[in-house]
């Protein structure tokens, strides 16, 4: 999983409330276990028409929006069914950071797991920064993980919160099978000390 540290870009703004995973990622996309590839599939019945064409006036789909790397959006962002496909989707199309003002906890444990910062703001700020986020190519946001601070296109600044642990899990760029070898040391150890005592352990089987 790449860390997380600063991220600077564009931010996309989704005024939209109850945003869920089948509307993130379509059902029919959830065939795959890889995490690549689904990007172009993320918000799938608003980004096409019937015929696949895109619908020209949906946020992603406007030029300076297509390389946007943060989505500020609506409350209980990532509701509905427990799919990590969502988070993959946001990912592999660029979005690294989600801001709103409250998410489905599933989703929201999910993001972390993945490589994403979801940020939950009260109201107020989420709406400045879909304010901001309205200015096009101008809506540069930069996030700063370590010093827990939003800094917009006009320089003003927001303190965010985030856990302790997800904040050193996406700093060093720890997943749960990155978070396990990180004991490796230790296991191996447990393990040498568990055949010395138990030899007959080892080699049961």
């Amino acid at each position: 999983m790449d860390k997380f540290t600063t991220l600077t870009g564009v931010a996309a703004p989704l005024p939209q409330i109850n945003v869920d995973t089948d509307m993130i990622i379509p059902k029919q996309f959830l065939k795959t276990i890889k995490r690549s590839g689904l990007g172009k599939n993320l918000f799938d019945e608003m980004r096409y028409d019937a015929e696949g064409r895109e619908i020209e006036d949906f946020v992603l789909n406007r030029p300076a929006y297509r390389d946007a790397r943060i989505l500020v959006t609506g409350e209980n962002f990532g509701c509905g069914s427990s799919r990590e496909h969502a988070p993959w989707a946001l990912l592999d199309f660029g979005i690294r950071c989600v801001i709103a003002p409250s998410f489905a906890d599933i989703f929201y444990n999910n993001c972390f797991k993945n490589g994403i910062l979801p940020i939950a703001l009260p109201q107020e700020d989420v709406d400045k920064l879909m304010d901001d986020a309205g200015r096009g190519a101008n809506a540069i946001v930069t996030i700063d993980l370590e010093n827990q601070v939003i800094t917009g296109p006009d320089g003003g600044s927001i303190a965010f919160e985030v856990d302790p642990f997800r904040k050193h899990c996406l700093l060093n760029g720890l997943d749960d099978i990155g978070l396990t070898m990180e004991k490796e040391a230790h296991i191996a150890a447990f393990e040498k000390a568990l055949e010395a005592r138990m030899p007959w352990q080892a080699h049961a089987g």
